[in-house]
């Protein structure tokens, strides 16, 4: 419990003020340490809001191209090219086909560090097999017209098939030689306890190299576990990113109360379904009962009630008081959720907007705006830009 032992030490010197107005918690758990959770409420930033691109069909995942544009992903399972001045291309061809059904679909969308030369596109998507359903992640080659994604494969297909098409996860980032794949666990009864199960791949961090093969360094490789786990013990992370620091961050959905932020680190257990900050729908205590344990991590921050997170994004454009700061989608009760930090650890908390709807990835621009996709049907599904300041 690395981030409790550090907080402890802080506590003293905390600053009291008032969180951010969210309604009464779910369960009765007190945080680990000073602003675990309820952080002070930042300063409310005025921003302007304009919609920018229309007639999306629930809008998943956007990834941007270096010569301007963005690529995004429909969980239907089409894949489009928006271009700078929000022109929508017709739908790709060549995308793998997707079992879109309930939370299934197609899902997050990156490109390759080296786009201009290999033009290498990543796609993490719902994909049926015998048995049930999986999180799978491919990549392919996107077509110089932009028409087409060509030569795609899978690079992971998670084990085992689950008959629930819920908590795929999925976000997908590369990072240097290697590929980041979050997934979930699937949500039934039988099937969240393989969170806790290091031979299959539901309810963990998965690193690869962008191929699809297992890097040595990995914490189980040479075990009995799935040598691509890099953290267990998740339920169902819809966000992802890299952090200044150059780590791994990530948000992941709690039950009743519970969504964490977590910068998982190597074998390192975050305690889903055993522990948890939240409680079951029906009121009912999960896995122990208890929000901690000894051998599981605590979590950065949590929120109860819930945000309900999707992507996220480390701020990095021109606007100076959001600098460094992280910027997360909430799909209910629906905002842009920011958080600053001070000594790796949450310092303020501020709702941007809660009038867009449900907000499923985040994407900040060159020119120092953000990009929200908002998750509805056809033709209520689009993407809004926020400009601060």
């Amino acid at each position: 419990m690395r981030f409790g032992l550090i907080a402890a030490a802080l506590w003293p010197y905390a600053v009291i003020a008032q969180p951010v107005e969210q309604g009464p918690p779910n369960a009765d758990f007190a945080p680990a340490f000073e602003a675990q959770t309820r952080a002070p409420a930042l300063p409310q930033t005025p921003v302007t809001v304009e919609r920018f691109v229309e007639g999306l069909a629930n809008p998943w995942g956007i990834a941007p191209l270096p010569d301007g544009g963005w690529l995004v992903t429909e969980r239907p399972g089409t894949l489009r090219v928006v271009s700078a001045d929000g022109s929508v291309s017709m739908p790709l061809v060549g995308v793998p086909e997707v079992d879109n059904r309930r939370q299934g679909g197609l899902l997050d969308v990156t490109v390759s560090p080296e786009f201009a030369t290999d033009r290498m596109v990543y796609l993490t998507y719902a994909k049926a097999v015998d048995g049930g359903v999986v999180t799978a992640a491919a990549r392919g080659v996107l077509a110089e017209d932009m028409a087409a994604l060509t030569d795609v494969s899978d690079i992971f297909v998670q084990t085992p098939p689950s008959s629930t098409p819920m908590h795929y996860g999925s976000r997908i980032i590369v990072d240097g030689d290697y590929v980041w794949i979050t997934t979930g666990e699937h949500s039934s009864e039988s099937d969240r306890v393989l969170a806790q199960d290091v031979t299959s791949t539901y309810g963990k961090v998965v690193r690869l190299f962008r191929d699809g093969s297992v890097p040595d360094d990995n914490p189980f490789v040479g075990t009995e576990a799935d040598p691509a786990i890099w953290s267990l013990g998740h339920r169902n992370v819809q966000g992802a990113a890299l952090g200044p620091d150059g780590a791994l961050w990530t948000v992941e959905h709690g039950p009743a109360g519970g969504d964490e932020l977590n910068r998982p680190a190597p074998g390192a257990n975050y305690g889903w379904p055993v522990v948890s900050y939240g409680i079951n729908y029906n009121g009912s205590e999960v896995g122990s009962g208890a929000a901690r344990a000894p051998g599981f991590e605590e979590p950065i921050y949590y929120w109860d009630p819930v945000i309900a997170p999707g992507g996220m994004g480390f701020y990095d454009g021109d606007y100076a008081p959001w600098q460094g700061d992280l910027l997360i989608g909430s799909l209910n009760p629906g905002a842009l959720v920011r958080l600053s930090f001070s000594d790796g650890l949450v310092a303020g908390e501020e709702r941007v907007i809660t009038d867009q709807g449900r907000i499923r990835d985040v994407e900040i621009t060159p020119d120092g705006s953000v990009l929200l996709l908002i998750d509805a049907p056809m033709p209520y599904g689009g993407i809004v830009r926020v400009t601060p300041g």
